[in-house]
């Protein structure tokens, strides 16, 4: 049987146990793949929630806009309701969002302005404030406010607690989740622990949120606050929908560990996630010690890695912020080089060629080394180190074979290979080595080469 429109698909999402992600846990621990939503996220089941509210107040009249401030995943999930439901969407979010994100709520027709991170909540140019204020400019518009509307953590209490007590069949004991609205924690959260107490909610922060500290403390206190790149969770607000009395415990993750540990889930599970699977995965990892071979730990995963393919799923985008500790390999070193001019060609020259000629194909190429061939083979090497030794010696020997001067053949080694180990193939009398590319092309890496991937 056929469903009526794209919105009946929300909810009832798979729960999948981890494996090898978790392999030093005793207890099991299962995840919620909220990407089987129709927006690829958790905040489609909220943004219904929350558009089907505004319709039953008479504050979303037929024909209005909906008006939003949103990280990303928010936005597509009202933007979906508001193509079935027939508004117009507006979606306010900030510099420090992944490009995707801005550029999918722009494919399904709506209209995003751009907000400064760096800024104070209540400065005008803050996204919360440009929502505000767009809400009472634009006639007929409703700013959603995801953050104190309480529809939010209503849809969690009525459908995400639901489907974890009936696919746990009653055994979860901790539930895990990246908090920011904190809507998909209170209202999952208090949804079991009406029906056992003794579960445990553990939410994931991130280091420049003010959240753990007012929880722990009762303090909001603004010297937390600073900017960080994790999207999605951690505030510097205080959002209605975080019920702090449920909370068992804020633990916080790092930026790093964050991102390095959802591109873990995604290539040893095959579950392809966003950044806030990977903090709230910290949280287990950090607090395993607290856990028991019989327990069942449910970790939410909000969202698709579609949305960070070009942070944090782009290695060049991680190594320049630190976040890779795997160096580079003589594959990746290539890659770069390539990539920053005309594709490179290996040069070459016949073992027949005259010195002369080794020489003017240096200067027209400036490079200092070449391969030396045979018909097809490669024999030898020369390098302007043995063209200016020879040329001292024996000013008039221009015309004789350049075989006569060649060293031994650059080695070869495999595009895998670190480059930190390239030293060892580097020797004194060696100034390159060659490699094969995946189409078996062959590329040639000099210790200048090394020297720039190096610094």
């Amino acid at each position: 049987m056929w469903l009526n429109n794209i919105l009946e698909t929300i909810g009832n999402t798979p729960l999948v146990k981890l494996n090898r992600v978790t392999a030093d846990i005793e207890a099991t621990v299962l995840a919620k793949i909220e990407s089987f939503n129709p927006g690829n996220s958790i905040k489609d089941r909220m943004a219904l929630k929350m558009v089907e509210a505004a319709e039953k107040s008479g504050a979303l009249k037929p024909g209005g806009t909906i008006v939003e401030g949103t990280s990303g995943n928010t936005g597509m999930g009202l933007a979906l309701a508001g193509i079935v439901k027939g508004y117009k969407c507006v979606f306010v979010t900030t510099d420090k969002q992944s490009k995707e994100k801005v550029d999918i709520l722009k494919a399904v027709g709506a209209e995003v302005i751009v907000c400064p991170t760096n800024v104070e909540p209540e400065d005008p140019r803050s996204y919360y404030s440009v929502s505000r204020r767009l809400s009472t400019e634009i006639p007929g518009a409703v700013y959603m406010n995801q953050y104190d509307n309480l529809a939010n953590r209503e849809a969690h209490y009525e459908s995400t607690g639901p489907e974890l007590w009936a696919q746990t069949e009653g055994k979860i004991t901790h539930l895990v989740v990246g908090t920011g609205t904190g809507g998909t924690l209170s209202g999952a959260g208090k949804y079991l622990k009406e029906q056992n107490p003794d579960i445990k909610l553990w939410a994931a922060d991130t280091y420049g949120s003010a959240l753990k500290k007012y929880h722990e403390t009762g303090i909001f206190d603004k010297a937390e606050i600073y900017p960080y790149i994790t999207e999605g969770i951690g505030e510097d607000i205080l959002p209605a929908n975080i019920d702090f009395k449920l909370i068992d415990h804020f633990e916080k993750v790092t930026d790093k560990d964050g991102l390095v540990l959802a591109r873990k889930i995604t290539k040893e599970e095959g579950i392809l996630v966003g950044n806030s699977a990977g903090s709230a995965l910290g949280v287990v990892l950090q607090l395993k010690h607290l856990l028991k071979p019989t327990d069942v730990v449910v970790i939410i995963f909000h969202d698709h890695a579609s949305r960070y393919v070009a942070k944090m799923y782009n290695d060049d985008w991680m190594r320049e912020r630190g976040f890779l500790d795997d160096s580079l390999s003589v594959g990746d070193l290539v890659r770069q080089k390539s990539s920053s001019k005309a594709p490179v060609e290996l040069v070459t020259i016949q073992s027949t060629a005259t010195i002369q000629e080794g020489i003017q194909l240096m200067k027209q190429r400036n490079i200092s080394q070449i391969p030396v061939m045979n018909g097809q083979e490669i024999v030898g090497s020369v390098n302007e180190n043995q063209v200016l030794s020879h040329l001292l010696d024996n000013p008039q020997s221009r015309e004789e074979p350049i075989e006569s001067i060649m060293g031994s053949a650059f080695p070869e080694v495999a595009s895998t290979l670190d480059i930190k180990k390239l030293p060892a193939f580097l020797k004194e009398e060696t100034s390159a080595v060659l490699t094969r590319d995946s189409l078996g092309q062959q590329h040639i890496i000099t210790k200048f080469d090394l020297v720039q991937a190096l610094s």
